[in-house]
């Protein structure tokens, strides 16, 4: 039986506890480049007991990034400018990874305290590409995406994680969740191609699962690869759990360590029923049936309701995402919380109750 503040050792790497910080969009990036207030954002996390800090969803190159202001990685400048905070997590013994990403029908945005959302190219917008040409609810009619475009997606992704693990994150997670690129090819909703990515079950998931090979294969043996997925779509029609276990079953065999559970994303008003740990019975169900570790994710924010999660093996490790907005310390407050003793940094001791 495995507790909170147990550690996990996937691969080579050692995460110090199952408390994990998600990947959030912050829309602070500039022209790609992550600055100073992710410094500061993710670098508070690393001063705050988690195990683990995914760094916010990344393009793999420009007209991958969600918004005009997220970040990229399509050279080797954009990477470095992760370094420092790679660098101040790790000296707090605190592992860091990636979540790369493609956002496919749903990139091009403003940022979302604008008053429109779609970037026009005078603001910096581009056009949207997708598995078919249908726009997702309030948002411009995506191209479709010829075969040798996708073969050269998967390449990027390559290129990107091959930087990513060259300038020192611990982690590649490839996203293919909430109605990005990946999940707008596997969901039968968004994908009404005709050829060998669209169409069955297994057309439809190969977009994926050769990005996830060719990665796997660039990154090397000692690096863990998560994916995160949408586990249903919510709609009857839709990508299901039993979609789920079948492509995880294919994820586990193609050496992905982890599958990051998430749900929904694709469809605008799917019903969604967003309560305490909504999402962990498909991230148990995945686990379960497949063998391959999770991470439960979705309003996780009690640090009794975190352990449960883990101690009963529901999932392997819980991502926090607005828990850790409200506090970046948050695993100092679970520890007092539950009654666990655990290291602080030294300038912080002052704050210890325990």
């Amino acid at each position: 039986m495995n507790t909170l503040f147990d550690p996990l050792k996937i691969r080579t790497v050692e995460f110090e506890n199952r408390i994990w910080v998600s990947p959030m969009c912050q829309y602070m990036a500039k022209d790609g480049f992550v600055g100073q207030w992710h410094n500061v954002h993710l670098g508070s996390f690393a001063t705050g007991g988690t195990g683990l800090i995914m760094a916010e969803a990344t393009g793999v190159v420009p007209e991958g990034r969600i918004s005009i202001g997220c970040p990229s990685v399509e050279d080797e400048a954009h990477a470095l400018a992760f370094k420092p905070i790679i660098d101040f997590a790790h000296s707090h013994n605190v592992k860091i990874g990636i979540q790369l990403a493609h956002a496919g029908r749903k990139a091009s945005t403003m940022l979302p305290w604008h008053d429109h959302r779609i970037a026009a190219p005078s603001e910096g917008g581009w056009e949207a590409v997708s598995s078919s040409d249908i726009a997702f609810e309030g948002y411009n009619r995506p191209r479709s995406l010829t075969i040798p475009e996708i073969k050269e997606i998967t390449g990027q992704f390559v290129a990107a994680a091959r930087r990513c693990v060259d300038v020192g994150f611990d982690v590649i997670e490839i996203h293919a969740a909430h109605g990005y690129l990946m999940h707008q090819f596997y969901s039968p909703l968004a994908n009404k191609r005709t050829d060998e990515y669209g169409g069955s079950f297994e057309n439809r998931v190969r977009f994926l699962l050769e990005t996830v090979t060719a990665v796997r294969a660039a990154i090397g043996e000692s690096v863990p690869l998560f994916v995160r997925i949408s586990a249903t779509d919510w709609v009857d029609d839709g990508w299901n759990l039993v979609d789920s276990v079948e492509l995880c079953s294919q994820l586990k065999a193609l050496g992905v360590d982890l599958v990051d559970v998430s749900t929904g994303g694709n469809v605008h008003n799917a019903p969604i029923k967003a309560t305490p740990g909504f999402q962990v019975p498909f991230a148990k169900a995945i686990r379960t049936e497949t063998g391959i570790l999770t991470s439960a994710v979705g309003l996780i924010t009690e640090p009794e309701q975190a352990q449960f999660i883990v101690e009963t093996g529901e999932a392997d490790a819980v991502f926090l995402a607005r828990a850790f907005l409200r506090n970046p310390r948050w695993p100092f407050f679970a520890a007092e919380k539950l009654g666990v003793k655990v290291k602080w940094p030294l300038p912080l001791e002052r704050g210890k109750l325990l």
